[in-house]
């Protein structure tokens, strides 16, 4: 079985390329999901991040937004939570391996939005970086909700630089040519894959 590992920084579209690789068959673990699961009420993060950040937890969720004003800007408090959701997240990742080989997939996505900065690379057969013009990339980030210059600075001080992903990448799927190109491009990462096994 061949794993995938999808990255790429925000507003690149790789949720977008992400649903491009389910749409052609193929089994995709999404991290940021998981950390959604892990948060919901009953998620098995809430006990933990409550216990390490009292007030954060709200009807038995997580309250994202609370969670960030007490993180951002803190190496610490940063370190303390990837702390207790990254063992949380790898465990379901090692679960969904497991499952698709079980299931017989030839080809996985693991959709993980730091995958190079967290050293993941180590993990996966091959890199696939979504990537886009950095004014495409601005446009589309500043587009969403509560999102704003300073946030936007933040999240990118964390990834690392698109031209350097890019760099360290065994395909490059640019979202900047339209769908249909993205898609094509998709494709041929696939028909890669397939002739190289």
């Amino acid at each position: 079985m061949k794993i995938l590992g999808l990255t790429g920084s925000i507003g690149m579209g790789k949720s977008t390329t992400a649903q491009m690789f389910r749409e052609a068959g193929v089994p995709v673990y999404d991290a940021d999901a998981a950390v959604h699961a892990l948060y919901a009420p009953g998620g098995a993060a809430v006990a933990p991040i409550e216990a390490a950040f009292p007030g954060v937890a709200r009807d038995g969720a997580i309250d994202r937004d609370a969670l960030s004003k007490r993180v951002v800007g803190d190496a610490d408090a940063l370190k303390r939570l990837e702390l207790i959701v990254h063992p949380l997240v790898r465990a379901q990742q090692m679960q969904f391996l497991q499952d698709q080989r079980d299931a017989g997939a030839e080809i996985v996505v693991l959709d993980i939005p730091l995958l190079l900065e967290g050293g993941g690379e180590r993990f996966v057969d091959a890199v696939v970086v979504v990537s886009a013009p950095e004014d495409m990339q601005r446009e589309r980030v500043l587009a969403r909700p509560g999102m704003g210059e300073e946030k936007l600075a933040a999240i990118l001080a964390k990834q690392m630089p698109d031209a350097e992903k890019r760099r360290r990448a065994d395909f490059i799927i640019n979202t900047g040519l339209g769908l249909e190109e993205a898609r094509a491009q998709v494709r041929a990462v696939l028909d890669a894959l397939r002739e190289a096994a």
